[in-house]
């Protein structure tokens, strides 16, 4: 289990924890002695959390190292993402509702654009919509190999999911995305030798795929990314002795949040407002709130830095609508930085916020932001370390030794 020496310290408890993540919070100012994103963002209610808090930064796998979503929310449900590695397939095709035991093989797929050389000029399709997009998947259902069930599934626009499923599968396949525009999409590769039967397989299955997409406007070809099996992770509620809810609006997270154990919030909605409505309807059933707002990633990729400062804006004029059920303790924070100068995620320590008025003891800092947070009472502190913070802080844990 995560943190084996937190279960023999667990004690009941009618307590609240709400888990607010900002996917990609973290920034960097785009002139020198500029605001961050987070800073230049007008945010009163998070503002006066900070002040009412401590806050600090987290470093999501260890210094230096860019983390992917996956793993960076693994570390922040308190499991270290170094011995319980992920991969980004299996979270794509759960979060879908698509079944992957062990020994199936699962993959994250991207339509993209060819040129009439093969070579790839538009790696997202041009982030086609998701109703251009189901057509396209569906067409992709149909698609048969011999020995293997494959089952194909739509995500979210130029997003989809595949799980293949037979004998003697192995996921340590390399990824079929080049990462770059100009050249054509890479085959699938075995990175170890007792996986290149499985390469050969999604080979087989992704010749029919080009067949089946020839002649499409936009989405006439693909890559897949992500290659991974059920990794077996150890149950949230047995290691924390919480009753876990996840409220997202992103299948993948949904995913993560499923694999360690949590229940999925069904809603409709997209917005800040959506969700936390979404938590106030099951406020009664959980006692964990794993919340995700996916957009401030989005924003840091695309590289708009007013765009993902408004999306902390919304989410902040949303907060009263979460604050009115008063939970016990509430984290904000992100699951790594996402920059907008860097249009991709990086190895940044992450804003961090702490608020839990019962027995949190404040720094001197009253903004929540990149500079306050490296000042903060909270210094910097792993990921891991956010889960034994709020059990804390909720008075779920019992003291260690005599």
């Amino acid at each position: 289990m995560p943190f084996d020496h937190i279960p023999p310290l667990l004690n009941a408890s009618r307590s609240k924890i709400v888990l607010l993540v900002m996917d990609g919070l973290g920034g960097l100012p785009i002139e020198p002695g500029g605001p961050t994103e987070l800073e230049a963002a007008q945010k009163p209610n998070m503002d006066r959390l900070a002040t009412e808090g401590m806050i600090g930064q987290t470093t999501p796998i260890r210094a230096g190292i860019t983390p992917g979503s996956g793993p960076a929310h693994l570390a922040l449900f308190g499991y270290d993402p170094i011995q319980y590695e992920i991969g980004r397939g299996v979270l794509e095709a759960v979060g879908v509702g698509l079944h992957v035991g062990r020994g199936d093989v699962a993959a994250r797929g991207n339509f993209c654009t060819l040129d009439a050389a093969g070579n790839i000029t538009d790696r997202r399709a041009g982030r086609i919509s998701t109703e251009e997009a189901l057509p396209v998947v569906e067409r992709l259902k149909t698609i048969k190999v011999p020995g293997v069930e494959t089952e194909v599934r739509h995500v979210k626009e130029y997003r989809f999911a595949v799980v293949m499923r037979g004998r003697d599968l192995n996921p340590a396949i390399a990824d079929t995305d080049p990462q770059r525009t100009g050249v054509p999409p890479l085959p699938a590769e075995g990175r170890q030798p007792v996986a290149q039967h499985s390469a050969n397989l999604f080979n087989q299955w992704i010749d029919h795929a080009r067949q089946v997409l020839a002649g499409s406007p936009k989405a006439n070809g693909l890559t897949l990314r992500g290659f991974a099996t059920d990794p077996n992770l150890p149950p949230f509620r047995e290691s924390y002795g919480l009753r876990p809810a996840c409220v997202s609006v992103y299948p993948m997270y949904r995913g993560v949040a499923s694999l360690v154990g949590m229940d999925v919030v069904q809603f409709t909605g997209e917005t800040p407002e959506d969700e936390f409505t979404a938590l106030a309807q099951v406020w009664q059933d959980y006692d964990f709130f794993f919340v995700h707002i996916k957009k401030t990633d989005s924003k840091g990729e695309d590289g708009d830095f007013s765009g993902k400062a408004k999306v902390i804006e919304g989410v902040d004029a949303a907060l009263p609508r979460l604050l009115e059920l008063k939970p016990d303790v509430l984290i904000i924070t992100g699951d790594h930085s996402t920059p907008t100068r860097l249009r991709t995620h990086s190895w940044h320590p992450v804003p961090f916020l702490l608020w839990a008025p019962a027995t949190v003891r404040p720094d001197d800092q009253n903004q929540f932001g990149e500079r306050a947070c490296a000042r903060g009472g909270l210094g910097n502190l792993p990921a891991l370390d956010a889960m034994p913070l709020a059990l804390a802080h909720a008075g779920r844990l019992e003291k260690f030794g005599a």
